[in-house]
């Protein structure tokens, strides 16, 4: 769910090295092209817009390209929020689906915290983006995920190092897995 910590641990997995596909930075991009404000209405219109007229994977479209330009096995993909899009992940590689949990009222404080431009302002428009995220299917992907980490009271750096714990794991299962 948004706030929940996704993209902090991208953040601190990219400065370990890991490759990053940001799914709402290429929804935010494409605002851009189509000089549109970077609002949260903005770019949950968009978003629902382009899965209208695409199809339900169609943000996960946005950043084919450059997971298929990554040159490594191992992209973190931040912000999936349906199972249609792990569709199409699955269509380029192997795929491992890591749910962050955090209560409401952490994801709200993280939210307010950030500052960025299409972050919610208010209670209301929290519980309107958490609808949104709702009625794509995130639901379904984070109740069928391979894994769930909870970010509730964890320092940064704990978290980070959690989730770098799991993706080795997960690594190696697939290294061992082709011997």
């Amino acid at each position: 769910m948004p706030g929940a910590g996704k993209s902090t641990i991208a953040d601190g997995l990219q400065a370990r090295g890991y490759e990053v596909a940001n799914m709402g930075n290429a929804v935010r991009a494409e605002a851009r092209r189509r000089n549109l404000e970077p609002t949260g209405e903005n770019l949950g219109s968009l978003m629902l817009e382009l899965r209208e007229r695409n199809g339900p994977g169609a943000v996960a479209m946005l950043i084919a390209p450059q997971i298929r330009k990554a040159g490594t096995d191992t992209v973190i993909v931040d912000g999936i929020r349906s199972n249609a899009e792990i569709e199409v992940l699955r269509r380029l590689g192997n795929v491992r689906i890591l749910s962050v949990h955090a209560s409401t009222d952490t994801r709200f404080g993280f939210l307010t915290r950030r500052r960025r431009a299409d972050d919610p302002k208010t209670r209301a428009g929290f519980q309107n983006r958490d609808d949104r995220e709702l009625g794509v299917g995130i639901s379904t992907s984070i109740a069928l995920a391979d894994e769930t980490v909870s970010n509730n009271n964890m320092s940064v750096d704990g978290l980070v190092e959690m989730v770098h714990g799991i993706i080795l794991r997960w690594v190696r299962r697939d290294e061992d897995a082709r011997v």
